[in-house]
């Protein structure tokens, strides 16, 4: 079954990363759960400063903001799609992921299958 893994930094660095893990855990955990032969697909997203967020009224009226906002306590900073057998394999796989330390975190959702 097919899980993506959200990856949310609740503390970013001066370079726009998450403060609390570096290069090299980033790296061997990539590195592992291609190893593993799970992962589906996975990106790391830019700096924070290049979102751009769309929001529609009733009236069909579009607001287009650009950066982030204020309100939001954490960065969505990238994501993995994995395949496993189930979610107690999904979550072992996010606990081990350096984005879920600290003040991170890792929601892990599954995937719809709309053909089954």
């Amino acid at each position: 079954m097919k899980y993506m893994l959200l990856i949310n930094a609740g503390a970013i660095d001066a370079d726009g990363g998450a403060a609390e893990c570096d290069v090299q855990e980033w790296t061997a955990y990539d590195k592992e759960v291609r190893d593993a032969g799970i992962l589906v697909s996975g990106e790391s997203l830019a700096d924070l400063v290049t979102a751009t967020t769309v929001r529609v009224a009733p009236n069909g009226e579009r607001t287009v903001v650009d950066g982030p906002f204020a309100e939001t306590r954490e960065v969505l900073g990238g994501f993995y799609v994995i395949d496993v057998p189930d979610l107690d394999a999904a979550l072992d796989w996010a606990a081990r992921c350096p984005g879920a330390r600290g003040s991170g975190s890792v929601v892990v959702r599954p995937v719809a299958d709309f053909g089954a």
